[in-house]
């Protein structure tokens, strides 16, 4: 008889993978799936956290009660904060700081933030200087509790260089990177062991998703283990630098509706995973 492989780190599952299932489901099959986390982005029709019904007025005790009696932690709270645009710069900040307020109510270790895009004809030291206000304003407002606000290698963030820049520019221990394990490797053809070498001093979360390419050259996701991410060589990466957080499993169903249905991809990102 087979064994069944354990999997070395904790491992959740991005809400963008289930757009239509109540917070009821949500739990339930996160349990049934063998997670051990649920992370946050979009719940009950609201991406905005601070507006979804499972975590407002008397819903939040229940929750936190239920989550508790599952077993299941929330990770990382998702935000759509971007500080690209200097005319949404004091929104998206509060975005942020009303989010952070949240992940200490829920007991959530971190929120996610973008960059996120160098435009043609902006400057990019105006736009990391922006980028950089934004992070160190989250980052004063977190300073004592135990949240981090992490940068996502996403947009032209994903370049390395970039993500460096602004870590090093801020510099406050309450700062770090979300490794989306995809955008650098797929859209910047960088090699995952340059891209983990230069962050791992500031990982403190890890996205996984999968993608081939399709008809026309375009990036189509798939099936993780399906297409061209080594998943391998990803594990191989984050158990030999000491990584110890968690892997989270960003199905972006919401945003590709064409792609499989979350009870096929959530049950079997954890069959992948167990095999690795």
């Amino acid at each position: 008889m087979q064994q069944t492989k354990a999997i070395p780190y904790p491992l959740a599952f991005s809400t963008l993978a289930c757009p239509d299932w109540s917070w009821a489901q949500i739990v339930q099959k996160a349990v049934e799936y063998g997670y051990q986390g649920i992370e946050l982005r979009g719940v009950e029709g609201k991406m905005d956290l601070t507006e979804a019904a499972p975590f407002t007025g008397s819903r939040m005790a229940a929750t936190k009660r239920e989550l508790r009696e599952r077993g299941l932690a929330i990770p990382c709270l998702d935000t759509s904060c971007r500080f690209d645009q200097l005319d949404a710069l004091e929104k998206n900040i509060d975005e942020g700081k009303r989010h952070i307020d949240l992940a200490v109510m829920l007991e959530a270790p971190c929120i996610r933030v973008f960059g996120d895009r160098i435009a043609d004809g902006q400057s990019r030291e105006k736009i990391l200087a922006q980028v950089a206000e934004g992070l160190l304003a989250l980052a004063q407002h977190a300073e004592g509790t135990d949240i981090s606000v992490l940068l996502e290698s996403h947009g032209d963030f994903a370049q390395t260089h970039n993500l460096l820049a602004i870590i090093e520019a801020v510099q406050h221990p309450q700062i770090g990177v979300l490794w989306d394990v995809h955008h650098p490797y797929r859209f910047f053809a960088e090699p995952l062991s340059d891209t983990y070498q230069k962050l791992k001093g500031s990982i403190r979360h890890v996205h996984l998703k999968d993608s081939v390419t399709g008809e026309g050259g375009e990036v189509r996701y798939c099936l993780q283990g399906q297409g061209v991410i080594p998943l391998g060589e990803v594990l191989q990466l984050l158990r030999a630098g000491g990584y110890t957080g968690w892997i989270a499993f960003e199905w972006e169903k919401r945003w590709h509706p064409e792609i499989e249905e979350p009870e096929v991809a959530l049950s079997d990102f954890v069959r992948v995973l167990r095999a690795a």
